[in-house]
């Protein structure tokens, strides 16, 4: 399988902090190992989600981009393919499938997305066809994409959640 960076495209301080966030708790929940910040430079959403790494496990790296035509065309030039989830794409299923095993910039939009980021998509990605989030549709692409398996996937972290039917058990892993 190949890397998969999660690039959350127009940022808005003040507006945006806990979905951002979300979509990059979503990312690294279901198998990104990368999260780009384009827009507002916002440490709040960074230095959270740096925390979430640091405690729950994983390799995720997350980090803003001041310019995310320069980074997605660098990627692409790499080799790496692109994708936009958008309420009017193609359907995500059959995309996520196409682009399974490349190394994938998947593109979430905040506020409106420029064109260019249409342009220089390989894949336009529709989930639904229906308004809803943007961190349900990049769930539900990242578990195609992933075919279903990275939710079965155990992270050694600090802490780890033993499923139980009511109550919550929480193991803490090492001397932190």
């Amino acid at each position: 399988m190949g890397h998969l960076c999660v690039l959350r495209l127009g940022h808005r301080t003040g507006r945006d902090q806990r979905v951002t966030t979300h979509v990059f708790l979503a990312a690294r929940a279901l198998g990104a190992d990368e999260g780009v910040l384009c827009g507002d430079e916002d440490e709040s959403v960074l230095s959270g989600i740096r925390k979430v790494a640091s405690v729950w496990g994983g390799e995720f790296i997350i980090r803003y981009e001041a310019n995310w035509r320069k980074f997605v065309v660098a990627r692409k030039k790499e080799g790496w393919k692109v994708a936009h989830l958008t309420m009017y794409g193609e359907d995500f299923a059959q995309g996520a499938k196409k682009l399974r095993g490349s190394n994938l910039i998947v593109i979430v939009g905040a506020g409106k997305v420029p064109r260019e980021a249409y342009d220089l998509a390989d894949e336009n990605l529709a989930v639904l066809n229906q308004p809803h989030s943007e961190i349900s549709a990049l769930a539900l692409f990242l578990d195609r994409y992933f075919d279903g398996k990275e939710a079965a996937k155990q992270v050694a972290g600090k802490i780890k959640i033993i499923p139980n039917k009511c109550g919550k058990t929480v193991v803490h892993v090492g001397n932190d």
